[in-house]
């Protein structure tokens, strides 16, 4: 999930921020570390080589190269394409995370508009709360691995309290009658709750069955812009455009970075530092510009800033109505594939 960090500075101090970068968490030391050492070994040997492993001939052909190299990788406007891109991706994860669906709307509003303290006010109320989060359910199962390995089966929609036998044998049949998503069908059945209490007198009015049904409809719109999101990526010849000036960039710059010998007079060569401190720093803010990107263009993953989608199904599960108690899978209407089956 999002690592959260806004109680550590709820205040400003002294290096109140530089303490957020000891945790590893969610840190970009955690993301770059990998390509670091990669990095780090590959430089390492280039500088060994030409201090130990070369003859003076070769040295002046080598620092020859080196300086061909820094001068090239000059060229990549890294920066530009770098910061064009995570805004983008930036922009996407807060698009997606504002059109993750909630059910406390729907639910208050059935809760106040489907009426009767009698069993079956309290099935149809349950029933419309547990087909919004069996909506939900399955929508996040197409977009999120972890709620699709929780929910690798029907079966395990029943064992959860989301799903019944009978409406099982529905999603069997709408799976062989078309390959796209489901997601619409328990909104269906939910719309069909409210139109059933409407029929019974339940709800009051047509007011409030408007009410009911608008918002079911705003929820169904979510779910389905997050399928479009998940369908509709980031181009793929900007992201492979943006990895290969990132790591050719870098690439040059194991030859360009490297300290020549002073005594040559090259421009910008006067001291040997031997450890490359700067170039580091360098690798760690672009390539962590890079891994933001990598990590935030789908939200819905496994890395710790990605949604705890599991985390929010549970969540909407848990605050159905309390005095309904979990689903009992009763009959409301008779099961077909367009009505109620629970």
């Amino acid at each position: 999930m999002t690592v959260s960090y806004t109680r550590k500075v709820s205040e400003t101090t002294f290096c109140g921020l530089s303490r957020l970068l000891f945790r590893w968490r969610g840190s970009v030391f955690k993301l770059v570390w990998p390509d670091l050492v990669v990095y780090l070994v590959l430089y390492s040997i280039c500088s060994l080589l030409y201090r130990f492993g070369l003859k003076e001939d070769q040295k002046r052909l080598f620092e020859k190269i080196a300086i061909s190299c820094e001068y090239f990788r000059n060229v990549f406007p890294i920066s530009f394409v770098l910061g064009f891109y995570v805004t983008i991706v930036v922009q996407r994860w807060w698009a997606q995370y504002m059109l993750i669906p909630w059910p406390d709307t729907a639910c208050i509003l059935a809760s106040a508009y489907i009426q009767g303290q009698d069993e079956r006010g309290r099935l149809l109320r349950k029933s419309f709360a547990r087909y919004i989060n069996l909506a939900f359910a399955v929508a996040f199962s197409r977009i999120s691995p972890r709620v699709a390995r929780r929910f690798a089966t029907y079966q395990c929609y029943i064992d959860a309290g989301y799903m019944t036998q009978s409406e099982r044998v529905i999603f069997e049949m709408m799976d062989e009658a078309t390959r796209h998503h489901k997601i619409w069908l328990p909104l269906v059945w939910a719309s069909m709750v409210v139109v059933r209490a409407r029929k019974e007198g339940r709800v009051p009015d047509d007011y409030a069955q408007k009410a009911i049904i608008h918002e079911i409809t705003n929820l169904r719109y979510n779910c389905g812009k997050l399928q479009e999101y998940n369908t509709m990526s980031v181009p793929l010849v900007y992201t492979q455009v943006v990895t290969m000036a990132t790591y050719s960039y870098f690439g040059f710059s194991i030859l360009g970075r490297q300290f020549l010998d002073p005594s040559q007079g090259y421009e910008n060569h006067n001291i040997d530092f031997y450890i490359p401190i700067f170039t580091f720093l360098q690798f760690i803010f672009y390539m962590g510009w890079l891994k933001v990107a990598e990590s935030l263009l789908n939200p819905f993953g496994d890395d710790d800033d990605d949604f705890e989608t599991n985390d929010f199904l549970d969540r909407h599960f848990e605050v159905r109505r309390p005095e309904d108690g979990p689903s009992t899978g009763r009959k409301v209407l008779n099961t077909s594939a367009f009505q109620i089956p629970s």
